[in-house]
């Protein structure tokens, strides 16, 4: 039989360690909670920052470039074409797009004789008046090259400010600027304007896919129209612009996107 001062020193140790267990696990516990809260600070408030102050400047220096002012206020009038349009017709033919078109495609927009931008190259400013959005519009896609700076991406392959076929840009929905997380309010009617060097091109909001598959390629085609839902899009050839976002906020496994004709061209 042991003495009871040995049980009870042998005890007090043992419960000595499990403090000292309980105490580093809970340590290591709320270092790893303060690194996550750091990561997601970082992702959430820090990148929006900085992409967002780089996507301002880099507008105010095409906007130097161009020999304009910084504008910040809503995009040129085009009720005059988006009231011809026709709006969810789907034939992407009504008077206010042909005449548009037919400015742009002769050239006095730029439309169709505009250099062809380089990869990652800021070319463009796109203006939302409903979202009090202006942001630059670069070639490509990339994350690191263009989406992460807080740009919109052109989708290679797709069509320029202003020409026949589909005008297809994709951007950020939550961190790096999120140009795009309130696209879901964009209303049948409302402006989109996008800035070049040689004109202004003003697209009239007319439908919205709320959400389709990430690999529905359909939805920036020439003519676009949902392959994985076809009863959203257009059947017939148009002046089109298709802004592409992830949905829902943030995750990545669905897009949506908002299509809009073209209403009006103004030179420079």
């Amino acid at each position: 039989m042991r003495a009871p001062g040995v049980v009870h020193h042998g005890t007090w140790r043992r419960r000595a360690a499990y403090r000292r267990a309980l105490w580093s696990g809970a340590e290591v516990l709320v270092t790893v909670g303060v690194v996550l809260l750091l990561l997601v600070a970082h992702q959430l408030w820090w990148t929006n920052r900085q992409a967002r102050h780089g996507a301002e400047r880099k507008v105010q220096a095409l906007e130097r470039e161009w020999g304009t002012p910084a504008q910040g206020d809503a995009a040129p009038d085009a009720s005059a074409g988006s009231g011809t349009d026709g709006g969810g017709s789907g034939d992407g033919k009504a008077t206010g797009g042909q005449a548009a078109g037919r400015q742009a495609a002769s050239g006095s927009g730029g439309g169709s004789g505009q250099a062809q931008p380089r990869w990652s190259q800021a070319y463009a400013v796109l203006r939302i008046p409903r979202l009090s959005l202006q942001v630059p519009v670069a070639e490509g896609v990339s994350k690191t090259g263009v989406l992460n700076k807080g740009y919109v991406g052109h989708y290679k392959g797709t069509q320029q400010p202003g020409q026949a076929g589909n005008f297809a840009l994709a951007g950020h929905r939550n961190t790096h600027g999120e140009p795009f997380r309130y696209l879901p309010r964009l209303r049948r009617g409302d402006t989109i304007t996008v800035e070049t060097k040689a004109a202004v091109y003003t697209y009239t909001v007319d439908r919205t896919l709320p959400q389709t598959s990430a690999r529905d390629v359909g939805v920036i085609r020439p003519v676009p129209r949902s392959t994985v839902r076809p009863s959203y899009g257009y059947s017939r050839p148009g002046y089109y612009i298709t802004l592409t976002t992830c949905t829902p906020e943030y995750t990545s496994r669905y897009r949506m996107a908002v299509w809009g004709k073209l209403t009006s061209v103004r030179p420079r």
